[in-house]
């Protein structure tokens, strides 16, 4: 800044991230005299020593320095506003626009009649192993985003089991646009991420532990779909106290991972709950794609992994928010024996849902008029239920289990464990004790983990403590006596093939009245005239099998011969 003969030189103005201080170092010059100092701009006393000084130093009067004050102070006042808006925007990628190859590559996947095993094949091309539920699961979650109210997901395993690779793997194929990652988040940071920053995206965190303190603001965003809260601040023209409203808006799909064994039952009840595969044969699998990533065939698999990535990406970016209507809602049913399944039941419909989004481009776009307003969607097929049917058997029949997947496998491999030394030693099965060091020698747990699952089957009542003959030790016996499996089975949802079909949800049904849905429709007819009087034509009956005849016997009982051989 100059001002006459004068030049200022600012530093330090960027380390004030507050409006409240301006701290900085000054120095101004006139020909070969100078005068420098470090103070804050809006303390006036140590202003007003400043320009005595600098006037003493250059040689001019107090009221020059003192003007020259004001305008250094509204000048960097500007310069220092523009720095903090600009450090609280928050660092939004660039929308990507695609190219023709591009767009054509995406495009043949989202119309590709088998999508989705299209996607399991790119996901194995990335090096993702095995998985099949929970990929496809993460997958549509994540293209949930696009509704009005999304589906959130938690991905629950024990350390190292894969879970980060598995929300990994999922991100990958979503626009880096259109996701949002964080390792930890304070209570109060979700309300300051901008009014659409979280519209239609992703947000990741890597550990549950990490947004504990959010926990509520993230039970407020899934269920309602939006958060405000009021705050005090300062208002930047009088300086006086004041109530600012924040606002972020919704729908956002929230993906988190978490090695804990309790969860928030709030947060866990709002979203689908993943786990990862942690047996034995997929260990070996993994090792497997471990060593084959080490040879040729691994190094052009990885450069196979930005091709398919890539794909994915511009296909999610082609995906655009629809309405979805189900016309076979009312023929849906869901087990109601408990409570919990009102949400259950929610996330079922919203992954039937997204599997029609997904197939958005395979679809006509019906549209109708409500209040003047024209309002895009597309339907839900029966081929839609088929596949959310299979996938919630697996995901939701496995949520509604009392215990968690690892304790399930514990209580299956203590079932073995009993069932081995039964029949080896020939004794009756509730004889049997055996402690958790003989279960960890047999399962090759870590005796950690082994406590925490040990002590929660203790709590069901599926084994029972005894002490064991040092007198400090204990053994259990096994009371649950099945076999430990349970299969994921989610009761109570409708066999698709006993579904009527919908009326004008499949094109060769569409009929005259509806010609948009159908590509065989029929033209209107013609308008009635005296010239040209339309034909009434009866309703065509469905064909019915013949009916045998029964002769009436004179005495009204029915004959043994047929009427023809009687005339005869």
């Amino acid at each position: 800044m100059t001002f006459a003969a004068r030049r200022y030189r600012v530093r330090g103005l960027a380390r004030n991230l507050s409006p409240d201080t301006l701290k900085v170092n000054l120095m101004v010059t006139q020909g070969e005299t100078f005068y420098v100092d470090t103070l804050d701009l809006y303390n006036a006393r140590v202003r007003t020593g400043y320009a005595a000084q600098a006037a003493l130093a250059l040689d001019v009067s107090d009221g020059v320095m003192h003007a020259d004050m004001g305008r250094v102070l509204r000048e960097l006042e500007a310069v220092q506003d523009a720095a903090i808006r600009q450090a609280l925007e928050p660092d939004v990628p660039a929308s990507v626009a695609l190219s023709e190859d591009d767009h054509t590559a995406a495009l043949a996947l989202l119309t590709a009649p088998d999508v989705l095993e299209q996607i399991l094949a790119d996901f194995a091309a990335c090096g993702v192993v095995g998985e099949r539920t929970n990929l496809l699961i993460g997958y549509l979650a994540a293209v949930s985003r696009k509704l009005r109210a999304p589906l959130a997901v938690v991905v629950q395993s024990t350390s190292a089991a894969g879970k980060s690779a598995l929300m990994e793997a999922v991100l990958a194929f979503v626009p880096e646009e259109e996701r949002l990652r964080y390792s930890a988040m304070t209570g109060q940071s979700l309300y300051y991420l901008g009014q659409t920053q979280l519209k239609h995206k992703i947000l990741a965190i890597a550990e549950e532990e990490g947004v504990r303190r959010a926990a509520y603001a993230l039970k407020l965003l899934q269920s309602e779909g939006e958060l405000t809260i009021a705050s005090t601040g300062k208002d930047p023209t009088t300086g006086n106290l004041i109530t600012q409203e924040y606002r972020v808006e919704g729908p956002v799909m929230i993906f988190l991972t978490t090695t804990a064994i309790e969860i928030d039952e709030e947060l866990l009840n709002r979203c689908l709950v993943l786990t990862v595969d942690e047996g034995r044969e997929q260990t070996q699998a993994i090792h497997r794609r471990q060593r084959t990533r080490r040879t040729l065939d691994g190094l052009l698999a990885s450069e196979e992994r930005e091709h398919c990535c890539t794909r994915q990406q511009n296909a999610q970016r082609l995906l655009r928010p629809l309405a979805v209507v189900n016309p076979y809602a009312d023929q849906l049913t869901f087990m109601d024996d408990r409570t919990r399944t009102r949400r259950d039941h929610e996330k079922y419909l919203t992954l039937i849902d997204t599997i029609a989004l997904l197939h958005q481009y395979q679809r006509p776009i019906l549209t109708t008029t409500h209040r003047g307003t024209t309002i895009e969607y597309i339907e839900v097929t029966r081929e839609d239920i088929a596949q959310a049917n299979a996938l919630a058997h697996d995901l939701l029949g496995r949520s509604l289990d009392e215990l968690p997947p690892q304790t399930r496998r514990l209580l299956q491999a203590l079932c073995a464990i009993v069932e081995n030394r039964r029949q080896a030693e020939a004794i009756p099965r509730s004889e049997l004790r055996f402690s958790r060091r003989d279960v960890r020698e047999a399962t090759a747990w870590g005796d950690t983990q082994l406590r925490v699952h040990l002590e929660r089957l203790v709590t069901l009542e599926y084994l029972l403590v005894h002490r064991g003959q040092r007198g400090q030790s204990f053994v259990y016996e096994l009371r649950y006596d099945g076999d430990g499996t349970a299969a994921a089975h989610l009761s109570g949802l409708i066999d698709v093939a006993t579904m009527t079909t919908s009326r004008g949800s499949d094109s060769e049904n569409a009929g005259p009245s509806r010609p948009g849905r159908g590509i065989n429709a029929a033209p209107p007819r013609a308008p009635e005239t005296p010239a040209n009087p339309q034909r009434s034509t009866p309703a065509a009956l469905p064909p019915t099998a013949p009916r045998p005849t029964h002769v009436i016997g004179p005495h009204g009982g029915a004959v043994s011969y047929p009427s023809a051989a009687r005339h005869a």
